[in-house]
């Protein structure tokens, strides 16, 4: 989710709001997403585990950051290692949380090309 109060409207609602930097204590910088792997029926004995060993699915969630204002969510499943990214990709969308292609993407990565709608 963004912070509604740190955005600065531009006044013109076509036009992106203009974020604004704000300081963050030291810890709550990063934004956090944990991946957390099913380990129970693995161990023989009901409520043990076989330390090390998980189940290839799990749980993907965001963690809590008041400097960013982020609530976690529900985990959301991912039941191949598969799908990780495409579940990662959805818990960051789902909280309002917009990455930026840091110099090394950006050489591979380019704008989408301007559609033509003359037919």
């Amino acid at each position: 989710m963004i912070n509604l109060s740190a955005i600065n409207w531009s006044g013109n609602m076509a036009k992106e709001p203009t974020l604004e930097a704000m300081d963050a204590d030291h810890g709550l910088k990063m934004i956090e997403i944990k991946l957390r792997f099913w380990t129970n029926d693995i161990a023989d004995e009901k409520g043990k585990i076989i330390p090390k060993h998980a189940w290839s699915k799990g749980v993907v969630r965001v963690e809590a950051n008041k400097a960013h204002g982020i609530k976690p969510g529900n985990p959301a499943p991912f039941r191949s290692l598969l799908e990780v990214g495409a579940v990662i990709e959805d818990v960051l969308i789902a909280h309002g949380i917009v990455l930026h292609a840091d110099k090394r993407t950006r050489k591979y990565m380019a704008a989408a090309p301007a559609k033509n709608n003359t037919k």
